[in-house]
């Protein structure tokens, strides 16, 4: 598997960034950006407290990341949280979409 660690605390927002790219690619191509905006509006808030949650309890410790937390998770998460499900419709409309 290719180390992409020499991002060093940059290398979490990168990952994010190169997967955006492909979900923003993918929702593009399938005419289904309006889809993925409202599937990632109405899933952010239980994704916010969940990813609250985990990281209060210790269940994951993310080293590889800015440092920048913005209403107390990493930047890195609230872009997470945009292109895990962009990612997912982009995917489903271009396998199942119309066009």
């Amino acid at each position: 598997m290719l180390d992409i660690s020499v991002f060093g605390r940059y290398t979490y927002l990168v990952t994010e960034i190169v997967w955006g790219t492909v979900a923003a690619l993918l929702l593009r191509r399938a005419h289904a950006c309006r889809k993925a905006a409202i599937t990632i509006l109405a899933l952010y808030p239980i994704a916010y407290a969940w990813d609250r949650y985990t990281l209060a309890v210790g269940v994951f410790d993310i080293k590889l990341r800015t440092g920048i937390d913005i209403a107390g998770i990493p930047l890195e998460e609230h872009l997470f949280m945009a292109v895990v499900p962009g990612l997912v419709v982009g995917v489903h409309e271009t396998i199942f979409g119309d066009d």
